[in-house]
């Protein structure tokens, strides 16, 4: 029998590493990613205080073919404009232990051109 590589657990353990350095505040809000197979999500945190600023995911409705790149995409363009009306224009970027590649770059892209800074 072959054994293979716990993943997911390899993923908390990357994204728990990062989340040792970095950290939301008031000021400086934590845009956090998740990426399940289907789907993804997108929220801004302030870690401080423990709230949910704002989130957006390619399960709302409006969001067709939430597992691809186009989707993420538009989550992050989502999430960008619900952050600016709140007043939040620079966020820390946690790409939550995945690879900086594909939706998750997708995600940071539309985010940019949204209007956040990070």
């Amino acid at each position: 029998m072959i054994k293979r590589p716990d993943t997911k657990g390899q993923r908390i353990k990357r994204h728990n590493r990062v989340r040792g350095k970095i950290s939301g505040t008031a000021d400086r809000p934590r845009l956090c990613v998740f990426r399940s197979e289907n789907n993804i999500y997108a929220q801004i945190i302030d870690d401080v205080a423990g709230n949910t600023l704002v989130s957006a995911s390619s399960v709302e409705k409006g969001f067709e073919g939430g597992g691809n790149c186009e989707a993420a995409k538009k989550v992050g363009a989502a999430i960008a404009e619900r952050a600016l009306a709140k007043g939040i224009e620079d966020v820390v970027f946690d790409r939550g232990g995945y690879i900086y590649h594909g939706r998750v770059k997708a995600l940071a892209e539309g985010a940019r051109e949204g209007g956040l800074k990070f």
